[in-house]
C-alpha cells in the first residue's frame, strides 16, 4: 500500500464560526467517476444545530467543491439536527441522501441520557437529486416500525442487481427506562429507493452483554461457490495469493450477494473494547444467511472494509491509543487472517480533547462522554479507478475538525 497523496475535502479553518466542527463523513464514487463526499457541520460535533454539508470531486478526489444545496434541520415543523449522513447513486442521474434526524425540541438535552443510558429521539430522513447533488427534494422518512435509538451506520450498499441497503444500529430512546438492547440491521430497497421494506438483523449479542457498534458494511464475497462477479471484484489474484503462499483451494470464493461486516465490539461486562469482529453473510430471497461472528487479530474501533481489485478485502481502523491511529489493514484470505507485516498507519493523531476513559474498566456514561469529544476518526474506504482506493476521515483540534483524503495505490 502506498499513499500517493493527501488533502483535505473540507478545511474547517476557512469556514464561518458554527461550521468549523467536521465529522461523520462518507464518500460514494458516482457512474460516472465522480466523487460526493457527506459530512457533519457545526459548531462541535452532534450540536444541536449541526447539519449535512456535501462536497464534489470530479477529478478523482485532488480537488473538491462545496455543493451549494443547504439542508433543512427541521422536519414536520420539529428542529432538529442531522447526524451521520450516506449518499449513493441509485438510478440512471438520481441520487440518494439518507440522514439521521435528531429531535431537538429541547435543544439542552445531550445526545445521551446518563440515567435512562438512552438516546434522542431519532427518524431516519431521505432526499433525492436529480442533478449530481447541486440540489436536494424536501426530506421524508423512510419508516422504520418496531425500532428505536436508530441511527445510520456506513455507506450505503448497491448490489449488481440495483438492491440497495441502508445499514443502522438499533438501541432505546432518552425517555426509556426499560434495559437497553442494541442490535446491528440492513434495511433493503429493490425498487430503486422507493421503499426499504425489507429489515434484516445483521449482528445482535443473544445475552445483549456484547455490543456490536458501528458495523461497516461492504458488498463483495459470500457464501455461495459460484462467482459471478460483485461490483467488478475478481478472485484473489495469483499475486496477491503468492504473498501469503495460498493454494487455489484456501482463496475466498465471490458471491454476487454477499456481504461482508465489521463491528466495533465493545463488552458490556468486562468493561473494555474487543478487536474488531467479523461476519460474512449473503443476501437472498429470504434475507441474510449469516455465518458466525468472529473476532479478528485487528485492535481498534471503527472499521471501514473494502473488496480491492485483486480479492484482498481492506479495512481502514480507527485505534484510540497514544498517539491516535487510522490503519489500513489486508487481509489475504477473506478476513479470516490479517497479518500485521502488511498492515499501513495512514494518520497519527494528537488527541488535545479531555478524555476520562482509557482501554480497560470503561464506564459506560462516561464512555459516551469521550465520544462526543473524540477529534479525530469515522474512516471510509472508496474505490477509484484500478488499484487505487481513496480513504477519507476526519480530524483537528475539537473546535476545527476537517475532512481529510489520501489516494492510495493499493498494488504496492
Amino acid at each position: 500500500m502506498l499513499i500517493e497523496d493527501r488533502g483535505l475535502v473540507f478545511d474547517a479553518t476557512r469556514q464561518p464560526e458554527g461550521q468549523r466542527a467536521a465529522s461523520f463523513c462518507e464518500v460514494a464514487r458516482l457512474d460516472d467517476g465522480a466523487l460526493v463526499c457527506v459530512f457533519q457541520v457545526g459548531p462541535r460535533k452532534n450540536d444541536a444545530t449541526s447539519t449535512l454539508h456535501l462536497c464534489r470531486s470530479d477529478d478523482g478526489g485532488r480537488t473538491w467543491r462545496d455543493l451549494p444545496s443547504r439542508l433543512d434541520t427541521r422536519f414536520g415543523g420539529v428542529p432538529g439536527s442531522l447526524g451521520a449522513g450516506v449518499v449513493a447513486q441509485v438510478a440512471p442521474g438520481r441520487l440518494l441522501l439518507a440522514a439521521t434526524w435528531f429531535d431537538r425540541t429541547e435543544p439542552e438535552r445531550p445526545l445521551f441520557d446518563p440515567e435512562t443510558q438512552g438516546i434522542l429521539h431519532s427518524k431516519l430522513l431521505r432526499a433525492f437529486s436529480s442533478d449530481g447533488g447541486e440540489s436536494w427534494t424536501a426530506w421524508d422518512e423512510v419508516p422504520v416500525p418496531g425500532l428505536s435509538g436508530y441511527s445510520l451506520t456506513g455507506p450505503m450498499l448497491r448490489w449488481p442487481d440495483g438492491t440497495l441497503g441502508l445499514a443502522l444500529e438499533s438501541y432505546k430512546e432518552f425517555d426509556d427506562p426499560r434495559p437497553a438492547t442494541h442490535a446491528a440491521w440492513l434495511l433493503v430497497s429493490r425498487d430503486a429507493a422507493a421503499s426499504f421494506p425489507e429489515r434484516h438483523m445483521v449482528a445482535q449479542h443473544p445475552e445483549h452483554r456484547v455490543y456490536y457498534w458501528d458495523q461497516r458494511l461492504c458488498v463483495g464475497p459470500g457464501d455461495c461457490p459460484d462467482f459471478r462477479g460483485a461490483n467488478d471484484v475478481a478472485p484473489l489474484t495469483d499475486m496477491a495469493a503468492a504473498k501469503m503462499g495460498l493454494s487455489p483451494s484456501d482463496r475466498p470464493t465471490m458471491s454476487p450477494n454477499g456481504l461482508v461486516g465489521l463491528f466495533w465490539t465493545h463488552d458490556l461486562q468486562e468493561q473494555r473494547d474487543l478487536n474488531v469482529h467479523l461476519r460474512r453473510t449473503a443476501l437472498g430471497a429470504d434475507g441474510l444467511a449469516p455465518s458466525p461472528i468472529q473476532p479478528t487479530t485487528i485492535p481498534g474501533q471503527i472499521a471501514a472494509p473494502l473488496w480491492l481489485a485483486d480479492g484482498r478485502l481492506a479495512a481502514l481502523v480507527v485505534a484510540r491509543d497514544k498517539p491516535g491511529t487510522i490503519t489500513l489493514w489486508q487481509s489475504f484470505d477473506g478476513g479470516a487472517t490479517w497479518p500485521e507485516d502488511h498492515a499501513v498507519v495512514v494518520y497519527t493523531h494528537d488527541e488535545r480533547a479531555k478524555l476520562s476513559q482509557g482501554r480497560a474498566q470503561i464506564d459506560y456514561n462516561a464512555y459516551w462522554e469521550d465520544m462526543a469529544r473524540w477529534s479525530f476518526g469515522h474512516p471510509t474506504l472508496c474505490r477509484l479507478d484500478g488499484d487505487r482506493i481513496l480513504a477519507v476521515h476526519y480530524a483537528g483540534p475539537p473546535d476545527e475538525m476537517s475532512i481529510h483524503w489520501l489516494r492510495i495505490d493499493a498494488s504496492q
